[in-house]
């Protein structure tokens, strides 16, 4: 045989078997429609529309559409739904019938059904079409407009005041019952809060005093060398650290770390029942919980502050004797006659009311949590920025009064 004969045969004579690329491209089969729709006009406006077949909740968007596509280019005024042929309809083709009824006297058009079988007529009454028009019995809230939010907002402010005024009073009390009975108190928890806010938080505290006693003398060295007055710079950095920086800075930073963790660790017991066992012991939880934290918090601040502004004196040390030729002896003479013994103690009762601050909201914030591990985060991040807003409003207030009382 040539080779044409060859070619020929293999092309139209040889038997030809399926192969996998010819089975992929192969177009998917078309799903068949288990119902017919039929339409007959008898007068001008009167229509009869037939339904037969399967009418369930496989073809329910396929005979809503045909339906729709059927019935739209007609002027109707009586239209009669025949469904004697129907041989299933479940309650999801029931939900399409009535949706076309609704439709059509939306058109105004009156519609009517035919041939309604007595197994048809007990799923057509499992659904209310009244119902569907029935407003909901609680009404779909509108968005508050701005008088309903700043009322909400005021409500929910006072709450948390009356609250927090309420966890002051409980937390006095409690304080004063340890004080009068020292050995209800747990020492023991007393001595591990103070090394969790104080001793632990010593590395972060000193650098970042060192860092700002850096920047100060630095930038005011810039000013001062105008006028070739860089022994002052001595005096700037002692009294902004001890008057200001060092006990706000310090109570800041002891609030992110502790305050939160205060919040976190009370939150967290609340959520695993921890509080309910202690009450069902005969504890007091803020008195058990509370109050060692308040002690050691109010301890370990103004030592922290005291740190915190050597630090600083220090890092403005430095500047001064690299950068601006003036002796240690210079510089800490000049710091000396900077600051007095009225600033050190204004700065260390500052530093107290700030501690008290910082345990009290993180302790009270803790006990606010209910059940879930995303109260907890909220809680613990509000305990952060509520104790750092009363930081600034109590340095604001004694800022006035120490001004009076110097």
């Amino acid at each position: 045989m040539t080779p044409g004969l060859s070619l020929i045969y293999i092309l139209y004579c040889k038997p030809q078997t399926p192969s996998l690329f010819g089975e992929i491209m192969k177009a998917p089969p078309v799903k068949k429609k288990e119902y017919s729709l039929r339409v007959e006009d008898r007068e001008p406006g009167d229509v009869t529309l037939f339904v037969s077949g399967r009418i369930a909740l496989d073809d329910l968007n396929d005979f809503t559409s045909d339906a729709r596509s059927i019935l739209q280019n007609k002027p109707l005024k009586k239209l009669m739904v025949d469904i004697a042929g129907v041989n299933y309809l479940d309650s999801a083709g029931t939900l399409a019938l009535f949706q076309l009824e609704e439709e059509q006297t939306a058109r105004s058009a009156s519609v009517t059904f035919h041939g309604v079988t007595d197994e048809a007529k007990g799923i057509l009454n499992l659904l209310d079409k009244k119902a569907h028009h029935i407003p909901p019995l609680v009404p779909e809230r509108k968005p508050p407009n701005i008088l309903e939010q700043m009322g909400e907002a005021t409500r929910l402010l006072l709450n948390d005041f009356f609250e927090v005024l309420s966890f002051v009073g409980e937390l006095i009390l409690a304080l004063i019952s340890s004080l009068r009975r020292p050995r209800s108190m747990r020492w023991n928890d007393v001595l591990y809060y103070m090394k969790r806010a104080g001793v632990d938080g010593l590395p972060i505290v000193g650098l970042i005093s060192i860092l700002m006693g850096l920047i100060m003398a630095f930038m005011s060295s810039l000013q001062f060398k105008q006028f070739g007055a860089n022994i002052y710079v001595a005096s700037l950095v002692a009294i902004a650290m001890v008057k200001e920086l060092g006990p706000i800075m310090t109570a800041i930073l002891v609030a992110g770390r502790s305050g939160s963790a205060f919040a976190a660790e009370i939150g967290t017991m609340i959520v695993n029942d921890e509080v309910n066992a202690l009450k069902a012991m005969g504890f007091e939880p803020i008195q058990f919980l509370a109050v060692p934290k308040l002690l050691a918090t109010i301890i370990v601040v103004p030592l922290l502050t005291l740190y915190a502004d050597l630090f600083a004196i220090l890092g403005g040390l430095v500047v001064g004797v690299v950068g601006l030729d003036l002796t240690a002896y210079s510089y800490i003479q000049q710091t000396r006659e900077g600051i007095a013994v009225f600033d050190i103690v204004a700065s260390l009762v500052k530093s107290s009311v700030f501690a008290g601050l910082i345990a009290g909201i993180g302790c009270q914030r803790g006990f606010q949590v209910h059940e879930g591990a995303e109260s907890v985060g909220t809680f613990t991040t509000s305990a952060v920025v509520s104790a750092i807003f009363l930081i600034i409003v109590a340095d604001s207030a004694f800022a006035i009064i120490l001004h009076y009382v110097r």
